[in-house]
């Protein structure tokens, strides 16, 4: 039992928990443990000890921070200044959609974010130094397999639930997209089975996690679970694997700046498709455009592929029973989120 009082950290209080369960667990048994840590999950909190660590530190602010605000729409280089945009090349040459625009000025936009409660650079300052303490817990944990010569035969996987944006394309926040939302942590150890220090290329998704640690364990994959063990990719071993992640997101009332959408990712190409609004969709070329500032939705030779993907799109939404749109009986909004109001 871990004893703690009112003053104490969250991460730490986890922590002592995870390392006293290991500690007092039966030694001759296997043995399976899920550390799982909320601090990192937006309006961070330091612990004490780390508060003000980065304040100082200069941030790097990514290349798509500054995209257009919402009424202001870039013109095409073939426009001239006052010349107002119209049709297609409203969005301007990037193609960016009105609702990433509306949203900077939103609970999870950088000029707006938290109803402007916080700055961007307190916000990402908080977050670094927040991440110290997850970093202590994992070292922690870490410390204990190796003191007592079990991380050799242990499979640890260090991941995220979602990714999170820090400014690109002008939000915060998850749930959009984008590679920074799509994408998560994603670090595997088990030196029994996985060379240390060398990336794993195919696309791999956090439904297969589960069938990953069931194999570890010598159980087979459940008929129903999506995911396929990544236990040949530990092993470089030849193995039929999937070539395209597929994404969908719905509409909430308590975060509705964000809209309903769906989309298709290869290793070089992505697709999105918004559902609900007159709104230009996204198509990006990751090869040539990691940071997706470069909308090719109109390009003409991309429109085959387009089509093809947008086919992909539904009748994978179809296969899986994802046809019917999710409604809630919600009278308001838990943030009560709206724009900034100087802006409306």
């Amino acid at each position: 039992r871990v004893e703690y009082d009112e003053q104490a950290y969250i991460t730490d209080l986890l922590t002592d928990h995870a390392v006293d369960w290991l500690e007092n667990r039966d030694a001759e048994q296997p043995f399976f443990l899920y550390l799982s840590h909320k601090a990192v999950h937006s309006q961070f909190q330091p612990a004490q000890r780390h508060q003000d660590m980065h304040a100082e530190e200069s941030i790097i602010y990514p290349n798509s921070y500054n995209t257009p605000v919402y009424g202001e729409p870039q013109l095409p280089s073939s426009g001239s200044d006052g010349e107002p945009s119209r049709g297609r090349d409203y969005y301007g040459e990037e193609r960016l959609p009105d609702w990433v625009k509306a949203q900077r000025e939103s609970w999870h936009g950088v000029d707006y974010m938290y109803h402007g409660q916080i700055d961007f650079e307190e916000f990402f300052h908080r977050y670094t130094e927040t991440l110290m303490g997850i970093d202590d817990s994992v070292g922690a944990v870490l410390n204990f397999l190796d003191a007592n010569g079990l991380a050799e035969d242990t499979l640890v996987i260090y991941m995220g639930d979602n990714g999170f944006s820090f400014g690109e394309h002008g939000l915060i926040d998850k749930r959009h997209f984008y590679e920074e939302s799509a994408k998560v942590p994603l670090l595997v150890r088990w030196p029994e089975q996985l060379a240390a220090g060398e990336p794993i290329a195919q696309l791999v998704q956090n439904i297969d996690i589960a069938p990953t640690i069931l194999e570890a364990a010598g159980l087979q994959t459940p008929p129903h679970m999506q995911g396929m063990s990544m236990t040949p990719l530990f092993a470089r071993n030849e193995t039929d694997w999937r070539d395209r992640i597929f994404y969908e997101y719905y509409w909430e009332m308590d975060f509705p700046q964000t809209p309903t959408m769906f989309g298709v990712r290869t290793e070089r190409y992505k697709y999105i498709r918004y559902h609900g609004i007159w709104d230009t969709n996204e198509f990006y070329d990751l090869e040539n455009d990691p940071s997706e500032t470069s909308n090719l939705i109109d390009a003409p030779e991309h429109q085959g592929r387009i089509s093809e993907l947008a086919t992909e799109v539904y009748d994978w939404l179809e296969a899986t029973g994802g046809m019917q749109i999710p409604l809630k009986n919600v009278v308001r909004p838990k943030f009560g989120d709206h724009r900034n109001q100087s802006v409306l």
